[in-house]
């Protein structure tokens, strides 16, 4: 029980070899892992003076029992009674032999090798009584091992190695520095850190200060395990024992400092050596043309609509919409503009450069739409940012103007139905970090899950405006299943179930001028007190026309775009309609040279996303969107693959195709996500050599249909306003099951506590917050994949978007902020080919520092042997926890083994490592064997 809970006192002595032994004090090493010392101290600070010379008095009779020659160290263990026990005698110099030199002023090295010359401890005036301590010291031992991971060692080449410096700091370095490979086969010790002070607390903070200084990157280290352990309450009263690391387990979780900075380099270096590592539409390389940022007076605080919402709440708020002379704008540049035109891809970076000119040149604008929809999705899986850190930064530059999101009704931001705490959840969270304006739609207009949305949001306190989604052609009484009846009765529903604004959201274009002026008309004959906001996509060219048609009917707000960002699939131009209506009653209050000063950054900005450029392939508006009706997204996105896949010839035949698909659902509203239905189903009858909706019918007994359409006829997505068509509906399901009612509302409780915990466990607790358990709910894999991708290349939204989609030039240096004023400042200076292995060294320079990182080329690593490695993901693969060497492996193909049973035994760094099994089960697949690194 002393092993575990009593402290170990070391004691150093020096004997020469004429009988003479001295000491030269304690040490205190109690601090230890798997009994292996890691931070020593000298003098033992919480020692009585009795037990000391006790201590001292036994370790130099014992020396001078045996005659004892050279340096050495007598070990004891004490325990909580200061009783002490003999352990043994090292005979040698030990590793933390540096604090009594720096206590005691002794060089013990320069004296050992004297006394094996035949010099006496008299001749060098070593006399007991000549020898004092002076202060205090301790050391660190700083390795390359990975604390939270049970102190494994890691292995590697070390792309940057700084030490620190300063007085009473001693650094006794094992490597050579920058670009050395540690390898499995040594003691995983890269320095002896030494601080000396005269007290133990000024010790303990001058340790923990150089540590702070240390910069290794390439390796995983021990350092800050180090330094919660120099910070640590019990550490500094001196209270420590041998099981003081197992008994205070937060110690091993440890914040990693310099990390930042230089998982960027590594981003920066592997992005030269294997291109861009997300990928692209096209081969057109990124503009690296930095736009000029508008300059704005920001001495005096803007006011805006959004501080009516704070002084009056959301129905204050639509009551002063209501009661507001000229036409508001929506400035939907920052979301739905670029997911029409540039496949969602504009990254925070680009937003927070204008977002302060914004706020002050579109100062009287109702709301910027900026999030929801598919960037939420987006923001994961491509750009590998954050965006609740987007929506969270975007707020404290843009005080004054409401931000305005998307939501998909009982989908919420994703593409499938969610258990209701989710949507509630995600749209408490939303409100509060910054969302003020929430457009609930549903893709198929079903009340349900339109209910559920307008509920959420709220109840978590944010502006309801509730979205008829608009197909057909009102002015058109040809078309008769979505004519005006429909829409009115839908918006009475809407009204009644508590809403504060009511939104037409045109996602393909399809509203015509007259179109807009009936419906505007009706609803706003009808519900007079009730706030209309109108949104269209500017397909066919008359989005201008529209819109203007929807103000001069009643609508108090609709949506544009900067001028350089409109038109095509995206919204009407913004410039168009303030120039439209300047000096009518429907004035909307914004300057023209406002949008043109904007305009011109998003101008530019917009060349940096070549390779998302959807003029690459459409090259104008096209008309006929009023036969098939795709919205304005989908519209780009598949005009853009049929071109890439060089089928641009039968763009006609597929958008045929779309409205015959169409058709044959039942025609019903397109938007996300049933318009993925209708377009997996138009590619599908595309590959079958089907050209209508009756030959679908016909063969529908022998085809396999696509997921998404069986599951849209199961109503996944909920029911669409006239049933599902018969006989299709019949012939797809087969039998199967059809649900009734809200898709999501037989789902149980989403689980996010234990979330959270799997997630802590698998990423680090310090690296999960509750918006990242959010997000994982939401898009499980994408998130997985984007916290894996953050781990090992930091935060590169902080990156210019030509470095982020383009490779560095040679000499080109990067800026790159990174919060409470850390400015860095990195430049690629080049590379070598690839060596046998692959590797490819990259030289660059960070700070000033050169640095060499190693990347692995991707291309020449596909013709090498590598070894196969464990899927994380997988529980029945089981990896080697650490490089090694394997010295024994213990079972054979086959074999039927019980959770924990001995697999294999690996050696790495002096340390055998035993590889257990997770789970009962039999080894299917074996790979190592006895050799093998």
């Amino acid at each position: 029980s002393t092993q575990s809970t009593g402290g170990h006192i070391e004691v150093q002595i020096m004997g020469d070899q004429y009988g003479d032994v001295v000491h030269l004090f304690e040490r205190d090493c109690s601090v230890q892992r798997r009994h292996q010392k890691v931070v020593e101290i000298a003098p033992a600070p919480a020692l009585s003076e009795a037990l000391r010379q006790s201590l001292v008095q036994d370790a130099v009779t014992v020396a001078k029992a045996v005659g004892y020659s050279n340096a050495g160290t007598v070990e004891f263990l004490v325990d909580k009674h200061d009783n002490h026990y003999f352990i043994e005698v090292n005979a040698r110099l030990q590793v933390e032999h540096t604090v009594t030199e720096e206590v005691t002023g002794v060089d013990l090295v320069q004296t050992q090798i004297k006394v094996a010359e035949g010099a006496s401890l008299e001749d060098l005036g070593l006399l007991q009584s000549n020898i004092s301590v002076h202060g205090y010291a301790i050391q660190c031992r700083v390795t390359t091992e990975d604390a939270e991971k049970g102190f494994q060692p890691t292995t590697g080449r070390l792309d940057f190695y700084r030490a620190a410096e300063g007085a009473g700091i001693r650094i006794d370095a094992a490597v050579a520095g920058s670009g050395a490979v540690i390898k499995p086969f040594y003691d995983s010790l890269l320095a002896k850190v030494t601080a000396r002070a005269s007290t133990f607390p000024g010790a303990a903070a001058k340790l923990n200060r150089a540590l702070q200084e240390f910069e290794i990157q390439g390796v995983t280290t021990n350092i800050g395990f180090l330094q919660n352990v120099l910070t640590s309450p019990r550490f500094l009263q001196g209270k420590v024992n041998t099981g003081f690391i197992d008994q205070y387990p937060a110690l091993l979780k440890t914040a990693h400092g310099h990390e930042d900075i230089h998982k960027i380099s590594r981003f920066l270096g592997t992005v030269a050596v294997n291109g861009p590592l997300t990928p692209l539409g096209t081969d057109i390389p990124p503009s690296r043309v930095v736009p000029a940022i508008p300059k704005v007076d920001v001495s005096k605080p803007l006011k805006g609509w959004r501080d009516v919402l704070k002084q009056q709440g959301p129905e204050g708020f639509a009551r002063q919409i209501r009661s507001h002379e000229g036409l508001l704008l929506t400035d939907t540049t920052w979301r739905d503009a670029h997911q029409s035109l540039l496949a969602t891809r504009v990254r925070t970076y680009d937003l927070k450069n204008i977002a302060i000119p914004t706020s002050s040149l579109l100062n009287n604008a109702f709301s910027l739409e900026c999030w929801g929809g598919a960037t939420f999705d987006v923001a994961l899986r491509f750009l590998r940012e954050c965006p609740w850190d987007r929506l969270a930064q975007l707020m404290e530059l843009v005080p004054n103007i409401p931000f305005q999101m998307l939501l998909r009704g009982a989908n919420a931001i994703g593409y499938t139905s969610y258990p209701d705490n989710v949507v509630y959840k995600f749209c408490k969270q939303s409100v509060d970090s910054g969302m003020d304006v929430f457009r609930v739609f549903d893709s198929l207009n079903y009340l349900d899950n339109l209910k559920l949305g307008i509920d959420a949001v709220g109840a978590a306190g944010g502006v309801v405006e509730a979205a008829i989604s608009y197909t057909g052609d009102v002015s058109n009484p040809k078309k008769t299943k979505y004519n005006l009846d429909y829409y009115l009765n839908l918006a009475r529903q809407l009204s009644n179930a508590g809403i504060h604004i009511l939104c037409i959201k045109d996602m393909a274009g399809l509203l015509k001028p007259e179109a807009a002026r009936l419906l505007v008309g009706a609803l706003r004959k009808e519900f007079p007190t009730l706030p209309i906001h109108v949104h269209t996509h500017d397909t066919a060219g008359a989005g201008v026309a529209s819109m203007l048609a929807s103000a001069a009917a009643g609508a108090d707000i609709v949506d544009a775009a900067v001028d350089s960002m409109s038109g095509l699939t995206s919204q009407p131009s913004m410039g168009a309609l303030v120039a439209s209506l300047a000096g009518s009653s429907s004035d909307t209050g914004i300057e023209l040279d406002a949008v043109s000063q904007l305009s011109q950054y998003w101008e530019i900005i917009r060349t940096q996303y070549a390779p998302f450029e959807c003029t690459a392939t459409m090259k104008s508006g096209s008309s006929d969107v009023y036969e098939h009706e795709i919205p304005g997204g989908q519209y780009t996105n598949l005009h853009f693959q049929a071109f890439s896949l060089g089928l641009g010839g039968q763009w006609p035949a597929i958008k045929k195709a779309y409205a015959a698909a169409n058709r044959a659902l039942g025609d019903i509203i397109k938007v996300t996500p049933s318009s993925k239905v209708v377009g997996d189903l138009a590619q599908f009858m595309v590959q079958n050599g089907i050209q209508t909706e009756q030959q679908l019918v016909e063969r529908a007994d022998q085809l396999s249909f696509p997921s998404s359409v069986v599951e849209y006829f199961q109503g996944y997505l909920g029911h669409p306003p006239g049933g599902f068509p018969e006989p299709l509906a019949s012939k797809v399901l087969r039998g199967a099951n059809q649900i009734q009612g809200r898709p999501g509302s037989s789902l149980s409780q989403f689980p996010f506590a234990s979330l959270k915990d799997k997630l802590e466990k698998q990423f680090g607790a310090q690296n999960i917050r509750e918006v990242d358990v959010l997000s994982a709910a939401l898009y499980p894999k994408v998130f997985d994949e984007y916290m894996k991708f953050k781990l090992q290349y930091g935060p590169v939204d902080a990156l210019p978007t030509y470095k982020y989609l383009g490779r560095p030039q040679a000499g080109e240096e990067v800026k790159v902020e990174l919060g409470h004023g850390r400015t860095h400042y990195i430049s690629y200076l080049g590379k070598t080919q690839p060596n046998a292995e692959g590797n490819v060294d990259v030289f660059m320079e960070v700070d000033g520092y050169p640095r060499t990182i190693s990347v692995v080329d991707t291309n020449t690593a596909k013709s090498l042997v590598q070894r196969v490695k464990a899927d994380e993901d997988n529980a029945r693969q089981v990896g080697a926890p650490m490089p090694g060497d394997v010295i024994s492996v213990k079972v054979k193909e086959g074999d039927i083994v019980e959770k924990g049973a001995t697999l294999l035994v690996m050696s790495a760094m002096k340390m055998e490592t035993v590889v257990k099994s997770p789970m009962d089960g039999i080894i299917k697949r074996l790979l190592p064997k006895v050799g093998d690194s």
